[in-house]
């Protein structure tokens, strides 16, 4: 049985509309429906038309054109009537609009099904129509035009729902809204008309005889019924209105706060009488209209001011550094004027180097913003004077602090008397590729080695700024080999989503080890592993979900031309006065070894860099340098770390007794080591050790002494 003939078994016949051609095409059920003879047959449109009632006619055009512009199913439900207007049966239509890819024409394709539904006997056609969900009440039909339009959020999608709007029993053919700049009228945009029709009254002075001129004048709503009507009234302004091929005109004024802002014409391509009800419905829409194309401009210049303040703020990065490339980001909240207190900023210094600064204001408002200014001032002024890192971090704590308290004797209610800030200073020498960081309670860097490994580089740091006068910020120098990446950002790029420090960290480190074409594509992937569709996908375990803004800047050494394998290296200092440093550099080395074969090998790589470092520590009267670098090429690569201090005396290998507390530490390297070794050097020594990550690696060293 072919799909036609069971259609037809259930009521069901297929039809489709050309809008191109005006023609029709029906199968047999479809066109017995239709009050036609039974059999497939293609009519003009023009002689299918009158087999609906008029007043359902009027309304599938709203359907339609809201169908196209949503790209979804067109339903309807039409009366079938005689040649003397009797109700003959009620049937329900679904079709979809197909476009057709005709340059300059907004022409489709209509099909679908007709199907016969019961529907209570009618003697004369009602002049109710049964479009939209074909029961809808004025008062629903209100409803749901008032929360269509309260939820656009641009003058465009505010046109854009008003033109789709399918009003009960009548549905306009095109729109215009007109806006009052000075003593003239504007167009400030329309729907349903081609571009360039609104050229004639872009610029239109408000003395006009033209109907939507007179509503603004006036602030009372004009209907025009016939074409004759508007030639009578306005005789001068006809001929721009006669090109449409309009029938009908509704001109209200847009009122706003007692204020009438501007004029709203809704044009017909049929008669429209302009019953009382149909203009309580025109009124109440332009009143909503009205409503929401002022929450619309607001948002706009809101946006825009945003806009303004957030380039005011960000400095621009400029042509970059010799030696060294640059990117950074701004994103802010959500929330309010979209501006808030994190900041970023590139400092050329008196002696040739640049400064990278990088922090974040307490809070999300105004006051935020404003703080954040005055503070970036301030650390720019500090750092022209050749101030080191911790000089700037100390004196920017000591502004913001009489900052936030002159604020408080202003206000007198103490709401800033405990603003912060949190802030990380990076004192750049492009030559050397060498850092030096002083951080204020602010996130450690992140540095991403040549082959993509980003390691978090813990750093010293203090208080944040403004808590108090005379805090200390010791500083810590990380040092960039060629084509090596240095990563600063706020909290927010990792806490962001219901993140912590943990698991926010997890989230960023696949995509910072992404391979990326340049900086600039580093920093978008950050923004949008945060902000991107993905992002709602992998929140984090916190209950609360804390949104913030967030500033990012990458900045990258410059790499020479080399043939020579990719490497990863880390280097940090173990201060005599910092002890807990030691746990910070075995967290520094897992990491580096995050991919390495042999879980055994790193475990036994931890624990003699931790016998190594402690050993400085409790043998000599110095600081200690560790540097880890891992070299060749996966499966077959060479790990070697080297503990340096400024102490002549070396060490030697005992054999300690069972409860000994000392003298393992070459007793474990001699174990556990691939290769190792201590060098005397001019001024100290040198203790390292070597592990080669295949069985049986190619020379990549000397072996152990």
């Amino acid at each position: 049985m072919r799909t036609e003939e069971i259609l037809a078994a259930i009521g069901t016949g297929l039809w489709s509309w050309d809008s191109s051609s005006g023609t029709v095409s029906l199968d047999a059920e479809a066109a017995r429906l239709l009050g036609l003879p039974a059999e497939p047959v293609v009519r003009p449109g023009e002689e299918v038309r009158p087999r609906f009632h008029p007043a359902d006619w009027e309304e599938i055009d709203g359907v339609v054109n809201f169908a196209i512009s949503e790209d979804t199913v067109a339903e309807a439900r039409m009366r079938i009537v005689d040649e003397n207007g009797r109700v003959v049966r009620t049937v329900r239509t679904r079709s979809k609009p197909v476009p057709v890819d005709s340059p300059g024409s907004h022409t489709y394709v209509l099909m679908g099904i007709l199907q016969e539904i019961a529907q209570p006997p009618e003697t004369i056609a009602s002049h109710t129509p049964l479009t939209g969900d074909w029961r809808r009440s004025r008062e629903a039909f209100l409803l749901d035009a008032g929360r269509a339009l309260a939820e656009a959020g641009s003058t465009a999608e505010v046109l854009r729902v008003a033109g789709s709007l399918s009003m009960p029993g009548f549905s306009p053919d095109g729109l215009a809204v007109f806006g009052v700049s000075g003593d003239h009228l504007t167009v400030v945009g329309h729907h349903g008309h081609n571009v360039g029709d609104e050229k004639p009254f872009i610029d239109m002075p408000l003395e006009t005889d033209y109907p939507a001129a007179e509503v603004v004048r006036t602030g009372q709503a004009i209907y025009l019924s016939s074409p004759e009507e508007y030639r009578k009234r306005f005789p001068a302004t006809w001929p721009l209105a006669r090109d449409f091929g309009r029938r009908s005109w509704a001109f209200l004024p847009l009122v706003s706060s007692g204020h009438t802002t501007g004029a709203w014409m809704a044009g017909f391509r049929h008669n429209v009488a302009f019953s009382p009800d149909e203009r309580s419905v025109l009124t109440t829409v332009a009143r909503m209209l009205a409503q929401a194309l002022t929450r619309a401009g607001a948002a706009e210049t809101e946006r825009e001011l945003s806009l303004g303040l957030q380039k005011a703020m960000m400095p621009s990065l400029g042509p970059g550094v010799d030696g060294m490339t640059l990117a950074a980001r701004y994103v802010p909240t959500g929330g309010g004027l979209q501006v808030g207190g994190d900041w970023y900023d590139v400092i050329a210094l008196p002696n040739g180097r640049i400064a990278l600064v990088i922090g974040d204001v307490q809070g999300h408002d105004v006051r935020a913003a404003g703080l954040m200014g005055q503070l970036r001032i301030a650390l720019r002024a500090y750092a022209a004077e050749g101030h080191r890192p911790d000089a700037v971090l100390s004196r920017a704590s000591r502004f913001l602090s009489g900052l936030t308290d002159a604020y408080d004797h202003a206000d007198g209610d103490g709401s800033d008397a405990t603003r912060f800030a949190t802030c990380l200073y990076a004192e750049a020498d492009p030559d050397t590729g060498t850092l030096d960081i002083a951080r204020a309670g602010h996130p450690d860097p992140v540095v991403i080695s040549v082959d993509g490994t980003a390691v978090i580089r813990q750093t010293a740091g203090g208080l944040p700024l403004g808590i108090e006068t005379d805090a200390d910020y010791p500083t810590t120098r990380v040092v960039l080999g060629p084509g090596e990446t240095i990563m600063l950002c706020t909290d927010g790029l990792i806490e962001t989503g219901g993140h912590d420090m943990a698991t926010g960290w997890t989230r960023l480190r696949p995509v910072l080890e992404k391979p990326a074409e340049d900086l600039e594509e580093l920093a978008d992937a950050l923004v949008q592993a945060v902000h991107g569709p993905g992002s709602h996908y992998t929140t984090g375990p916190l209950v609360d979900r804390r949104e913030d803004d967030i500033a990012v800047l990458v900045l990258r050494r410059e790499a020479a031309r080399t043939r020579k394998p990719p490497g990863r290296r880390s280097a940090m200092t173990i201060a005599q006065a910092e002890p807990e440093r030691v746990a910070a550099a075995r967290q520094q080395l897992r990491e580096l070894l995050h991919d390495w074969a042999d879980a055994e090998q790193v475990d036994s790589a931890e624990l003699m860099v931790s016998e190594m470092s402690t050993n400085v520590l409790v043998h000599t009267d110095g600081d200690a340098l560790l540097v880890a670098e891992v070299t060749g090429v996966r499966g077959e690569r060479r790990l070697r770390v080297e503990v340096a201090d400024a102490s002549d005396e070396l060490p030697h290998k005992r054999r300690p007794g069972e409860m000994a507390s000392s003298g393992r530490g070459l007793v474990l390297m001699e174990m556990l080591a691939d290769a190792w070794g201590v060098d005397p050097r001019g001024e100290g020594k040198s203790i390292w050790f070597e592990l080669y990550e295949s069985e049986d690696p190619v020379e990549l060293g000397r072996a152990g002494s």
